[in-house]
C-alpha cells in the first residue's frame, strides 16, 4: 500500500424494512453520524438474506458485510426470520474462514427501529474494525485472484450448502453465544468437512479443469491438496461422468470450458 494512501472500505448493509431500516431511518433525521461509505439495501427481513447476497458483495470487492435484523423475539413475521440469519451468518463465517477471509468482515446485529443511536454507534464501531483490518484480501495477505476463484467454487454450489443448511444445520436456539457453542460442536465440524468441504474442493477442480486438461499432480500444486485427495475426488467424479480422461491420463472438463460447472 502506497505512502499516503487513505483507505475508505467499500461496505454494503442489508436492514430489515420493519426494525433496522427504521433505526437508520431515525439515525438520519436525528443527524447522528456515521461513515458516508455504508450502502445500505432494505429487505423485508434480515431471515430473507440469502448467502448468495453476501458472496456477490465480498466478489464484488466489498470489504465488509452488514445485516441488521429485529431483536430476537421481535421478528415481524411468524417465522422469525432473525433466527435464520443468525444461523447463516455462523455457517458464512466458516466458510469465509476457510478460504482465507477473515470472518470479522460480516457482521450481524439487532437495532431497533427506536433505536437510532445504536445504529449509529454499530455502524462507527464496525467502519472501524474494516478499517484496522484494511482493504479485502490485502488486509489478510492473500491474493485476490485465489480468493475469487474460491469465491466462484462457492457459488457453484451454493444450492448444496442451502440444502445441507435447511436439513442438518437449521435449529432454534436463543442466543448468539448458543449459536457459536453449536456452529463449533464436533458434529456440525464433521457434517461442515465431509458434506460442505468435500464438495467445495471438487468444485474448485472443476473451475480448474475448465481451464484445460490437467494431471492429479498439477491438480494438487494449483489446490494445495494432496495427490490422494485429489485422486479420490476424480476417480469419484469419473464414475459420475463429471470429468473424463485423455490419451495422455489427463483429466478434461466434458462439458465444454464455458459450461458452468456445478456440482
Amino acid at each position: 500500500m502506497s505512502a499516503g494512501f487513505v483507505f475508505k472500505p467499500r461496505m454494503v448493509g442489508f436492514v430489515c424494512n420493519w426494525c433496522c431500516y427504521g433505526g437508520a431511518d431515525l439515525c438520519g433525521v436525528s443527524r447522528f453520524q456515521y461513515p458516508p461509505y455504508i450502502r445500505l439495501i432494505r429487505v423485508m427481513c434480515s431471515g430473507r438474506v440469502d448467502p448468495a447476497h453476501v458472496l456477490r458483495a465480498f466478489s464484488n470487492r466489498a470489504d465488509g458485510v452488514f445485516i441488521g435484523g429485529c431483536w430476537p423475539g421481535e421478528c415481524h413475521y411468524n417465522t422469525e426470520g432473525n433466527y435464520n440469519a443468525l444461523g447463516m451468518v455462523h455457517l458464512f463465517k466458516k466458510l469465509l474462514k476457510h478460504i482465507g477471509v477473515n470472518p470479522e468482515r460480516l457482521l450481524l446485529e439487532w437495532v431497533s427501529a427506536s433505536e437510532g443511536i445504536r445504529f449509529a454507534n454499530v455502524m462507527n464501531e464496525f467502519s472501524a474494525k474494516i478499517e484496522r483490518l484494511g482493504p479485502f484480501c490485502v488486509g489478510e495477505g492473500i491474493d485476490e485472484k485465489v480468493v475469487q476463484f474460491k469465491l466462484e467454487a462457492l457459488n457453484n454450489i451454493l444450492p448444496y450448502i442451502r440444502l445441507v443448511e435447511r436439513e442438518r444445520l437449521r435449529i432454534r436456539l436463543e442466543t448468539d453465544k448458543e449459536y457459536n457453542e453449536f456452529f463449533e460442536n464436533d458434529d456440525v465440524n464433521r457434517i461442515f468437512h465431509e458434506m460442505i468441504l468435500d464438495k467445495l474442493t471438487l468444485s474448485q477442480i472443476l473451475l480448474l479443469l475448465r481451464e484445460g486438461p490437467l494431471t492429479s499432480e498439477e491438480i494438487s500444486e494449483r489446490l494445495g491438496l494432496s495427490t490422494s485427495e485429489v485422486s479420490r475426488h476424480m476417480n469419484s467424479s469419473s464414475r459420475q461422468g463429471l470429468i473424463r480422461f485423455n490419451e495422455s491420463g489427463k483429466a478434461i472438463f466434458p462439458f465444454g470450458a464455458r459450461t458452468q460447472a456445478r456440482v
